[in-house]
C-alpha cells in the first residue's frame, strides 16, 4: 500500500519538476515528510529506496493555496495594554493645563505634547465645544493622556457640575456630570478692623456670601459710609459639600448686623406663595421702597456739595450728587422699582439713565461704560435690577459713578434724605409658621449653636454628544 502511494506520489510530482524545482518547501509537506521519512527507516532497503525517492518528491511539490495571515504584525495588541481603547500602551499620565492670559486650547495643547488631532476631534462635539470654547485667565483643565494621546478630559464648570470626555470606541464622548452634594447649615462672625471683606475673609466667608449680607440690610445701612472698627456681624448660611470637599456656600438664613452700636436682624422665609424675603423677628419685611446706595463696596470720591470746585473745569459749580468710585463695569443696580425716562448720551454726564420712581421722585446714574441690554426708555424695572456699569464717559477724571436723588425736581443729598419705608408686615395667617421657623435660627444667632439638620441634594449626572 505504502509502495502504491510512493509511485502516486512519484507520478505527479515529475510533470511539475521543472517548474517547481525552486520552489519553497511548504511547512505542512515538511510535516508530512518527517513521519514518513522514519517509517521508511525501519523498512529493508527497497523500503529506504522508496522513502529518499518520497522525500524528493515532497520537497518539489508546488503548492496550490496559501493561508495568509489573519493579523499584520502592527496590528497586534502589546501586552498589557487589554483595557485601553485603541491599541493605547495602558501608560496614563495626568496634566492639568493652566489657562492665562491670551491662551488658546490649540496653544496649551502644543505646549503640553499633546495630539492636536484628539483635540479637533472633541471640539466637533457640541457639549465640549460649548465649554471648552471660551477660555478665562485662571481656568483650570485637566487631562488624562498616553504618550499624547487624549484618554480623557474634565473642566469644572460651576461648583456643582463637571464637563467630562472620554475616549469611545469611535472618537469621543462628552457630558456634564452633576455632583452629588449635602447641604449643611454653618454659623460664622467677623469684627471689622479694617473692611467688611477683611472681616469675612477671617470669618472663612466668601465674598458672595458677604454681598448678600449686606443687600439684605441695605436698606438700613449705608455699608459705602455706615461702617465703623468694632462693627460686628453674625451669619446662619448654607453650605454645599461633596465627600469632604466644600463646594460653595448657599443661602444665609438668618443675620445680624451691628453698626455703630445699633443691632438689625433678618431671617429669611418663604411665604405661602412661593416669595421669599428676609423679615425682622417681629415679621416686618427688610425689603424697603429704597436702598440708600445703587451699587455696594465702593468708595465716596466726592460727596454732596452745592459749592464744589470742579476737578476738570476749575469752577465753583454744584455737586448735585455723590460720586461712587468703583472698577470700571461694576454693576449698577435700580435702587427702586420705577420706570426707565432717560438712556442716552447727556453732556458731561457721558452715558446716563434717569429712572422715574412714585411720589414725584427721580434718579439719575452718570458716566457709564455701557447700559444694560435689556434697559429702554419706557420699560418698567424693580429694586435691584442691573441697569448699566460704571464707567468714566463724560467730564470724569476716573471710573466712578453720579448718583443723583431728586423730589419734584429738587436736588436732594442721596445719602441723608429720608427714604420711602415700603416695609409690609407677614399676613395674619403666616405669623404662626414664620415663628417656628425663626425661633431656632434667632436661637443659633445668640448661642453660637451649629446643630441644625443637613438636608441631602442628589443631582441626576447627564451626558450626551
Amino acid at each position: 500500500m505504502i509502495r502504491a502511494a510512493l509511485r502516486r506520489l512519484r507520478a505527479e510530482g515529475t510533470g511539475n519538476r521543472a517548474a517547481s524545482r525552486t520552489a519553497p518547501l511548504p511547512w505542512f509537506a515538511t510535516g508530512l515528510a518527517l513521519p514518513l521519512l522514519s517509517i521508511g527507516l525501519l523498512l529493508p532497503d527497497a523500503g529506504y529506496h522508496e522513502a529518499l525517492r518520497l522525500d524528493r518528491a515532497l520537497s518539489e511539490i508546488r503548492p496550490v493555496f496559501t493561508v495568509p495571515l489573519l493579523l499584520n504584525s502592527a496590528d497586534l495588541i502589546p501586552a498589557g495594554s487589554f483595557g485601553y481603547i485603541g491599541g493605547s500602551s495602558g501608560n496614563r499620565e495626568a496634566v492639568d493645563l493652566t489657562v492665562h492670559r491670551g491662551d488658546t486650547l490649540d496653544a496649551l495643547f502644543r505646549r503640553a505634547g499633546l495630539d492636536l488631532a484628539d483635540l479637533q476631534a472633541i471640539m466637533r462635539l457640541e457639549t465640549a465645544r460649548k465649554y471648552l470654547r471660551i477660555l478665562r485667565p485662571g481656568d483650570l483643565i485637566s487631562v488624562g493622556h498616553d504618550s499624547g494621546s487624549i484618554l480623557d478630559i474634565s473642566r469644572r464648570i460651576d461648583p456643582f457640575q463637571t464637563l467630562s470626555v472620554t475616549r469611545a470606541a469611535e472618537g469621543f464622548d462628552a457630558g456634564i456630570v452633576a455632583l452629588d452634594y449635602e447641604t449643611r447649615s454653618a454659623r460664622a462672625s467677623g469684627e471689622i478692623r479694617s473692611s467688611l471683606f477683611e472681616a469675612a475673609a477671617r470669618a472663612g466667608v466668601a465674598d458672595r456670601t458677604i454681598m448678600e449680607l449686606a443687600g439684605i440690610f441695605a436698606s438700613d445701612i449705608d455699608f459705602v459710609l455706615d461702617l465703623r472698627e468694632g462693627d460686628r456681624f453674625t451669619i446662619i448660611y448654607e453650605e454645599m459639600w461633596n465627600r469632604g470637599d466644600k463646594l460653595a456656600e448657599g443661602e444665609i438664613l438668618a443675620a445680624e448686623f451691628v453698626s455703630q452700636g445699633r443691632g438689625y436682624r433678618a431671617v429669611r422665609f418663604r411665604s405661602g406663595d412661593g416669595r421669599v424675603g428676609y423679615y425682622t423677628p417681629e415679621g416686618r419685611s427688610l425689603r424697603k421702597a429704597f436702598l440708600r446706595a445703587p451699587l455696594a463696596f465702593t468708595r465716596v470720591s466726592s460727596d454732596f456739595n452745592p459749592r464744589r470746585r470742579h476737578p476738570i473745569l476749575n469752577t465753583i459749580r454744584a455737586h448735585t450728587g455723590v460720586d461712587y468710585a468703583a472698577p470700571t463695569g461694576t454693576p449698577v443696580r435700580a435702587p427702586a422699582d420705577g420706570r426707565v425716562g432717560y438712556r442716552g448720551r447727556k453732556g458731561g454726564y457721558g452715558n446716563a439713565i434717569i429712572l422715574e420712581h412714585p411720589g414725584g421722585v427721580s434718579t439719575l446714574f452718570g458716566h457709564l461704560s455701557r447700559f444694560a441690554q435689556t434697559v429702554r426708555v419706557g420699560q418698567r424695572v424693580s429694586q435691584g435690577d442691573v441697569i448699566g456699569y460704571v464707567g468714566a464717559t463724560g467730564l470724569a477724571t476716573a471710573p466712578h459713578l453720579h448718583y443723583e436723588y431728586r423730589v419734584n425736581g429738587r436736588y436732594m443729598n442721596p445719602r441723608t434724605v429720608k427714604l420711602p419705608n415700603a416695609a409690609q408686615p407677614l399676613a395674619p395667617g403666616e405669623r404662626g409658621e414664620f415663628t417656628r421657623v425663626a425661633a431656632p435660627l434667632l436661637e443659633r444667632l445668640d448661642t453660637g449653636s451649629n446643630t441644625l439638620a443637613a438636608a441631602k441634594s442628589v443631582p441626576r449626572s447627564r451626558r450626551s454628544g
